[in-house]
Parts: structure tokens; sequence; C-alpha cells
């Protein structure tokens, strides 16, 4: 049997919840959506709190069901038992019973994935290994920074080395360096050919690491694809511009690129309004045609002049999340 080509295949998918208990009103908290995680990716899943995100992760782990669409994970229905046997979850906010050792925590999680002893001895090395928690495995739990206890939730998640794995805010609440460990994980499962389903609200951490990136807001999907395609359908994409720093007077550059797509040139100290005197300048070129920026760079190393630095400008996923956010609260409530 060939295997899809997707981990995660979610079609038309909608969930109604019933709010109140004496007037009963009715929260759509999914709403026809659609999409699909190849597998060997790693996939982002953003929006603000209340988008929907849990209520999907719910479904996929067949903790909720849906009122209408359907959901398969590596080909199975979402929620069945063979499903769930190749997913490895990390729940938000995971609390280790406070008498376990990192070894008997990974034992018990172990035990309860119907893992034997040998299975979880031959895997918990390795693992202790990948989540830099090797020699402080005998230490309680209780001791653990958080983010030591975040890297043993991605040991359990782990331990019967399933096909793919669902995280939910990994790093929620670590320092950088726990960060930095947390993306070392991820990055040695892509390279071994793991699917990695991530919830995470710190766009730069998301930018870092996924290949592909869903967009949620009010229960619909508003964005997908790559970082650069959403970036790209960004309103300020159009506004590509090149800035280069040189040492040189406004005149003189003035002079110099007379004719050229130079936007505007201005003085790295706001505060100095002598056109002729030397200083830090930034040249902003518009850089919607390659050729523009090769020609103004020509023209400067022409006359001498240095170029100290170039910078392109291009929008973040961050201003492509408010973007796109800020653009649903702004519609009219229905």
């Amino acid at each position: 049997m060939q295997l899809s080509a997707t981990a995660i295949e979610v079609a038309d998918l909608s969930k109604t919840y019933k709010e109140g208990v004496l007037f009963r009103k009715l929260h759509q908290a999914l709403q026809h959506v659609s999409l699909s995680v190849n597998r060997g990716e790693v996939f982002g899943l953003l929006g603000p709190n209340g988008a929907g995100k849990t209520t999907l992760i719910k479904i996929l782990l067949g903790i909720l069901h849906p009122n209408h669409g359907t959901a398969s994970v590596l080909s199975l229905p979402a929620g069945s038992k063979s499903a769930r046997r190749k997913i490895g979850y990390l729940p938000e906010n995971l609390v280790f019973p406070r008498h376990h050792t990192g070894r008997s925590a990974l034992y018990f999680y172990g035990r309860l994935s119907e893992m034997n002893d040998s299975q979880i001895a031959r895997r918990e090395r390795e693992l202790f290994d990948l989540v830099s928690l090797t020699g402080r495995e005998h230490e309680p739990v209780r001791r653990y920074s958080k983010g030591m206890r975040q890297r043993l939730g991605l040991a359990q998640a782990m331990l019967h080395d399933p096909d793919l794995m669902i995280f939910d805010e990994p790093t929620d609440g670590l320092d950088p360096m726990g960060r930095s460990q947390i993306r070392d994980v991820l990055d040695q499962l892509k390279q071994r050919g793991k699917t990695v389903f991530l919830n995470s609200h710190i766009l730069q951490e998301v930018e870092l690491i996924c290949d592909r990136v869903a967009i949620m807001a009010l229960g619909k999907l508003r964005g997908i694809g790559t970082i650069d395609e959403l970036i790209e359908n960004h309103p300020d994409a159009s506004r590509a511009t090149v800035t280069i720093e040189v040492n040189s007077s406004v005149q003189q550059l003035q002079t110099i690129t007379q004719g050229s797509p130079v936007r505007r040139i201005v003085s790295a100290n706001p505060g100095d309004l002598d056109v002729h005197r030397t200083g830090l300048q930034r040249v902003e070129v518009d850089a919607t045609d390659q050729n523009n920026v090769d020609r103004v760079v020509d023209q400067l190393r022409s006359n001498g002049i240095s170029l100290l630095r170039m910078e392109r400008f291009r929008p973040s996923l961050e201003q492509v999340f408010l973007s796109i956010v800020g653009a649903v609260n702004a519609q009219p409530k229905p």
C-alpha cells in the first residue's frame, strides 16, 4: 500500500458549541476549514485567542468530533485508535506528577502508549540525548526548570516514535536559550522525515522553523502558504525597497543619482540639515525591479563611494498576521 503524500487532510470542517445555561447560544468555533499538511514538513498554525486552533487540534486527536466535514491523519480517520498510535502530542500545559523523575516519567508515558519495558529502555537514552537532558534523568521533575520540563514533554511525545507530532505552544514562556534548544529538536525531527504540526503565537519562532503556515481568525482559515507566499500577498510587498548606507553628502548623492529610481535620500542624523556636510546617509531605492538596485550601486561605486551596508525591506510574518487578523476584526459583525 502506497503512503499518501499528506499527513493531515481536513475538508470543510465545522464545529459548533452551545454556550450558556439559561439562554443557549451557538458558537461557531470552526467554519468550513480545509487544509492539508504534507508528510515531512513543519507546519505552523497561527491565530489569536478564539481563532479555533485548539478546537482543530482536538478534532485531529479525536477529543472532539466535528459537526460537519472530515479529518484524516496519516490516511486514517482522525480520532481512530490506529491514528492516535501514530501521533505524539505535547499539550500547552503538560503537568508531570511531582513524584516522578525524568526517567520514571518517560516510563509512565511509555506504558500509556502500550510500550513494553525493553522498548522504553531502547528509546529513553536516545531521547534524553536529543532533548539535552542526559545526566538529569534521575532528578525529580519538580526540580526541573520550565525549559527542562518542556524538553521532557517533547521526549514523551516522541517516545513511541510517531510519524506525526502535534505540539501546542512548545516554546511558550521559555528564554532565548530554551527556544533555541526546542528549535534544534524540531529541526532534527524534520531531518528524520517526521511531520510536525505546530501551534504557536510566537511568530518569530514560526518564521524561523516552519515550511508552511496557516492563519486562522474567528473560526475560518484566512491564509495558507509558505512564509514567502504569505508575504508576497501583503499590501506592503509592492513597496519593496533596498536601503544603501554610504558616507557622503546629500548634495553629492543627489547629483550622482539624478534620474535614477531613488525614492529618497535621508541623513542618518535627522537633525543634520546641511546638505553639503559629509556623513552617514541612507539611499532608499525602488527594488520592485532588481535592475534599479544594480543601476544605483554602479553609479555610487563609479563615483568612488563605498557601500557600508545594504538592507532589503520586506514585510515580516508578524506584519502579515496583524494585517489579516486586523482586517477580519474590522469587518462588521453579522
